[in-house]
């Protein structure tokens, strides 16, 4: 529809306007039309300077600051804002140590290794032998067995920010509000740099449509949706979904296309346990301990049973001390002492649903 010369007339006025008025405040002098679009940047910019100095600094300065900076300037208030986007997301820095409290042998530390943090770390070389790093995987498997660490740990080698998304998260503004909530989330994600978005509990907001209601089947929906245009940016981004229950997830999502690798997160062998063992072994205040004897124990045994399991024989060393005023060490006799408190989560019909799982899942 063709405008009209009203329309046309307050275009040029505006266009104009700007032009004067950033001829006034710096004296340089610009093509109307060039002027309109600086003047948003200027606005824009006066807003990040008064932020860093903590009051208003005015137009003049901003507008003569933006000039004379005018090729920095936009790449600045980029980084301000991503910054005030991480932060409003609950962005956290992970150590690069992380990783190394998982043993080389523990499933699937080699794979992530090879599949997902080497593309990502090598990129140019990845896109010379046409290798596409990944942008969404999902990792499942018994709930204990360290799906959230894994997630933190490839934050932490990678150097990238970790961000969190729990489904209650999404529910915060009622049921009925998760879509546009999860439409939010993805957006905004979508918008930042060098991110591991982490869903845990995926199958909240992912559940099988079958037999779901209408709200849980929009959910499902809304997140098959964002999934293209999540992985389509052209940014270094990881979403990364984790679920203990891969059985109730949508057929959809397990689909090739939407995420590129499904990586299955079992039970740790006893290289697995003894470095996760040594891990908390040096937060103790240890005596006479056998490490051999503690792998052993510990048979079936998640790396969150491992971590209740000191923090049950932290306590007690704690209260034996505070009792008797005496230095309390702990020995492997402590260890054989609290291990009733605490049950191994695997037992054998968990491990053999978990190998089917492995089997009708897994894509890598």
């Amino acid at each position: 529809m063709e405008k009209t010369l009203d329309e046309n007339y307050n275009e040029i006025t505006a266009s104009e306007v700007c032009r004067q008025r950033i001829l006034e405040l710096s004296g340089n002098d610009f093509e109307a039309d060039v002027a309109a679009d600086l003047w948003s940047k200027i606005i824009s910019h006066k807003w990040l300077l008064s932020e860093k100095v903590g009051r208003d600094v005015g137009l003049r300065t901003a507008c003569i600051d933006f000039l004379e900076n005018i090729e920095q300037a936009p790449d600045e208030y980029l980084k301000y804002k991503h910054t005030d986007l991480l932060k409003e997301m609950g962005a956290q820095a992970i150590g690069s140590e992380i990783w190394d409290t998982i043993a080389e042998s523990q499933p699937p530390k080699q794979l992530v290794q090879r599949r997902i943090i080497q593309p990502l770390i090598k990129a140019s070389l990845a896109l010379k032998h046409g290798v596409v790093p990944p942008k969404a995987i999902i990792f499942f498997g018994p709930p204990g067995t360290g799906k959230t660490h894994f997630v933190k740990a490839i934050a932490g080698v990678l150097s990238w920010w970790y961000i969190e998304i729990l489904p209650s998260m999404l529910m915060i503004d009622g049921v009925e509000k998760v879509g546009a909530n999860l439409r939010d989330v993805m957006q905004k994600s979508g918008n930042l740099e060098k991110i591991v978005l982490f869903i845990d509990e995926f199958e909240e907001i992912a559940g099988n449509r079958d037999n779901a209601n209408r709200i849980d089947k929009s959910i499902t929906n809304e997140f098959l949706k964002q999934i293209p245009v999540f992985k389509n940016k052209n940014n270094q981004v990881l979403l990364v979904c984790a679920t203990n229950y891969i059985r109730q997830l949508d057929a959809a999502m397990l689909r090739p296309g939407r995420f590129d690798c499904i990586i299955p997160v079992g039970s740790l062998d006893r290289e697995g346990r003894t470095t996760i063992l040594n891990h908390y072994l040096s937060r103790l205040n240890c005596g006479q301990i056998d490490p051999d004897r503690l792998a052993e124990m510990t048979d079936g045994f998640t790396p969150a049973d491992i971590e209740y399991f000191f923090e049950q024989v932290a306590h007690f060393a704690f209260e034996q001390e505070l009792a008797s005023k005496n230095d309390y060490r702990v020995t492997t006799a402590t260890f054989i002492q609290m291990l009733p408190k605490v049950s191994p989560s695997l037992s054998r019909e968990v491990l053999e649903e978990f190998q089917q799982d492995c089997i009708n899942y897994s894509r890598v």
